[in-house]
């Protein structure tokens, strides 16, 4: 599958994917819709791309001029591909933080402006990551995070906390993906 950047100062970039199944790349038409419901929030924003894969969401986010993009990828084919991605678009390698989604989102010290998360589908990725980032100390004041699963995989919208708003939501294929505003909690209280 041919992936490349949308917009900003990389845009037309080829990325390197993986031969095979392995990686479901976001599509063009998704990330562009992402993007244009983002607006000007990625310009100087803190973004971190968990399951990151070929990087695509987190280098658009850079392309765009995101101020810093930390990348999360597990599978050791996908990293290599990844870092060979982000040296192509000037990222420094420190950016691609290490393999472990969860244990980065627990133990994590600074909070970021948007979130990416795009995990394998049927893997159960989102329940598991439901509690850590419902607490909510992963986001700065006003943090974005867009989370793309399979149907069956969705966040039940009456479980999430009160001070998240589902900002938009949108379907292609199999995909399911929506925009949370994160508030700040007192901000309900």
């Amino acid at each position: 599958m041919s992936v490349s950047i949308i917009a900003g100062r990389h845009r037309g970039r080829r990325l390197l994917t993986p031969a095979g199944p392995s990686l479901r790349p976001t599509p063009g038409a998704v990330r562009e819709t992402l993007f244009n419901w983002l607006g000007g929030r990625v310009t100087g924003a803190r973004v971190l791309d968990l399951f990151a894969g070929s990087g695509a969401l987190g280098l658009e986010a850079w392309s765009r001029g995101a101020q810093e993009v930390v990348f999360i990828e597990k599978d050791p084919q996908h990293r290599q591909l990844l870092s060979r991605n982000l040296a192509a678009c000037g990222v420094a390698a420190p950016q691609l933080a290490g393999p472990d989604a969860l244990g980065y989102l627990q133990h994590g010290t600074r909070p970021f402006d948007i979130i990416f998360a795009d995990p394998p589908f049927d893997q159960g990725w989102p329940a598991r990551m439901a509690p850590i980032l419902w607490n909510g100390k992963q986001f700065a004041a006003e943090g974005w995070l867009y989370l793309e699963t399979s149907a069956a995989e969705q966040w039940d919208d009456t479980l999430i906390p009160s001070h998240w708003q589902v900002h938009r939501r949108g379907r292609c294929g199999d995909s399911h993906y929506v925009l949370y505003m994160i508030l700040p909690e007192h901000s309900h209280d």
